[in-house]
């Protein structure tokens, strides 16, 4: 499959001046957003609470580079891992950028996280361009029947990162139980970390809903879900509303923590986070 980019001009990232960041061209969701000034505006927030200069932030399913972009004008090292070449290539430039005005650096591993190293069949989506999902078989799910195939490559992220690391993003499309299996030595290294996980039932690969929420919890994580205000919630809860969701279109973002606060918003956030704990199922 043939990318296409085009390079946009965006304001806020950097003090004083634009930041140059390539989207793809057809993209109908993620390069709209950033073209609109910011991708996923929740999760960005609660990302940039916890960067600090120095520290070591891994970003799986990078897809463009967003995430590792902010993490490299903060003054970070991060490791970003993006298996389709072409939307790598597009990674690989936007982080090349930050690092010419930023204090970080980026590295880019082209390849997706997962359990053992090998090769993996990935389906391509022709809008959304976040929604590539490495396949459990040799075919794409039911709602992407119709999305092209190609091999790509799969990397554990402990062959790559040492621990401790303070942030870990991960938004893999249904993958996100294979790489923390790939992750435990780098999990068992950071007793201070933030996380923003997607909780995807539908898409979820290798393991049951329930399994990857004990996962967290047993070690340690607060979770929730990534809003403007987050509050605590019990995998049960966070279970109950995914699964009311539409089953397709129903993912959800989450954000934990565990050894730093939980709350990062200010007093209005937390006081917002209270009134939706009492006012959600």
């Amino acid at each position: 499959m043939e990318f296409r980019a085009k390079t946009l001009s965006v304001a806020g990232l950097v003090a004083g001046r634009d930041l140059a960041f390539d989207v793809l061209e057809d993209d109908a969701i993620i390069g709209p957003a950033i073209e609109r000034g910011a991708w996923e505006e929740h999760e960005t927030a609660l990302f940039r609470a916890h960067l600090r200069a120095g520290d070591r932030v891994v970003d799986l399913g990078a897809n463009v580079g967003w995430y590792a972009v902010l993490a490299i004008l903060a003054g970070c090292e991060v490791h970003a891992f993006e298996p389709v070449p072409g939307i790598a290539d597009l990674a690989e430039r936007n982080m090349r950028r930050a690092e010419e005005v930023g204090k970080g650096r980026g590295i880019l591993h082209r390849a997706a996280a997962g359990a053992e190293r090998g090769t993996a069949r990935i389906a391509l989506a022709p809008r959304n361009r976040g929604d590539n999902r490495v396949l459990a078989g040799d075919a794409p799910p039911e709602d992407m029947a119709e999305a092209e195939v190609i091999d790509v490559a799969v990397e554990r992220v402990d062959d790559h990162v040492q621990g401790p690391v303070r942030l870990l993003k991960i938004d893999t499309q249904g993958s996100e139980w294979e790489a923390l299996r790939g992750a435990r030595a780098l999990l068992d290294a950071s007793p201070e970390m933030a996380l923003l996980i997607e909780f995807w039932p539908y898409a979820l690969r290798g393991a049951e809903p329930a399994e990857l929420l004990a996962f967290l919890t047993e070690r340690g994580f607060t979770l929730g879900k990534a809003t403007a205000a987050p509050y605590p919630m019990s995998p049960e809860r966070i279970l109950a509303q995914a699964l009311a969701r539409d089953p397709v279109k129903g993912g959800i973002d989450l954000y934990g923590t565990r050894g730093l606060p939980f709350h990062v918003g200010g007093a209005g956030s937390r006081l917002k986070s209270l009134w939706r704990n009492l006012k959600e199922d």
